[in-house]
Parts: structure tokens; C-alpha cells; sequence
């Protein structure tokens, strides 16, 4: 278990989310009692945890967050307005819960603010998480146009759920002597 963040890991960490995702984020993710684990080599923060479950990755390429399905959950049930959810209608939920792409011409709303390569939760139309990912587009783009990919899917939340039960290895039955 990643030992607990120190006061200037947590500062830290919550001015990245404010400045990513908007005012308060931050601090509707991350609590005192938030877990840090650091690179071995460099001591920079890599994985932030709540409990023992992933809420974020620190990209060391741009020193942005990239979000769990977990972490798109808290935000979804804290905050009333997420700068970064991008709604889709509801007849392709299924297809992105299972990490299928937003097309463009499947988008209701997104933010005006969006631009390529932000990090996107997406929902449905009656507001239910689908999953997150990376805008290819920007949000004004995903409004008007209607061909292409608009978002690439990370992870959706069929597939956390599945993964969760794919790690387990099934037990094999034992194998029946027969005698011939």
C-alpha cells in the first residue's frame, strides 16, 4: 500500500485537477487521507489511490491526470457541472461501455471549451457514466461535425467491471483418469 500523500504532494496534485478539470475538482478527488505512489527512479508522483482503489495517473509526458472509471464516478456524484462531460445519445451507451469510440455524430452536447487530447468523461443523455478517454477532436468540431472519431474510449465501464473478473483465474476441473 503507497504511503499517504505529504501536504505539498496533495497541493500538488489538487492545482493539476483544478487547472484540468476545473475549480473544485481537485478537492472532490483528493482527501487528506489520499495515497501517492512515486517513481522509484525520478521520486515523481506516478498513481494517486483513495483507499486502495486507482483514482488517477500522473502523465509524465505533459504532468496531466489521466482518470479512472472510479475517479470519473466521484466527480459525476460531487460536482453538478463537469467541464469536461461530453454527452452522447443513449442508443450507443452499450457500444462505448465496452470501449467502442465516440463518432461525432453521436454527441448531444460538449463543451465548447474542449480541446484535442483533454481527458473526457463521457455519459448518456439521463446522465449515467459510460466511460472516459482523450478527445480527438475539439468540442466545437464534435457539434458540428458528423463523421469520425470525436473521443477514443480509455476504458469504459463494462470493461472495468469485466476486468475485475477476467484477472481471476477460473479453476481448471481435475483431470479424469481413463482406464482403457
Amino acid at each position: 500500500m503507497p504511503p499517504q500523500a505529504t501536504p505539498a504532494q496533495l497541493r500538488k496534485i489538487i492545482g493539476v485537477a483544478n487547472y484540468q478539470f476545473g475549480m473544485h475538482t481537485g478537492n472532490a478527488l483528493f482527501t487528506p487521507a489520499t495515497r501517492i505512489a512515486c517513481s522509484r527512479k525520478t521520486g515523481r508522483i506516478r498513481h494517486i489511490y483513495r483507499g486502495r482503489k486507482l483514482l488517477a495517473t500522473l502523465r509524465p509526458t505533459d504532468g496531466l491526470l489521466a482518470l479512472t472509471v472510479h475517479a470519473a464516478n466521484l466527480l459525476i456524484g460531487a460536482l453538478k457541472i463537469i467541464p469536461s462531460n461530453v454527452v452522447v445519445c443513449t442508443e450507443v451507451s452499450e457500444f462505448i461501455k465496452t470501449g467502442g469510440d465516440v463518432f461525432a455524430k453521436h454527441i448531444v452536447h460538449a463543451p465548447i471549451s474542449l480541446r484535442p487530447c483533454d481527458e473526457v468523461i463521457v455519459t448518456d443523455e439521463n446522465g449515467g457514466l459510460l466511460g472516459i478517454g482523450s478527445a480527438v477532436l475539439s468540442g466545437n468540431d464534435m457539434m458540428h461535425f458528423r463523421r469520425g472519431v470525436a473521443i477514443r474510449i480509455r476504458r469504459g465501464t463494462a470493461e472495468s467491471n469485466s476486468n475485475s473478473e477476467m484477472n481471476r483465474s477460473p479453476v481448471a476441473p481435475a483431470p479424469s483418469k481413463i482406464n482403457s
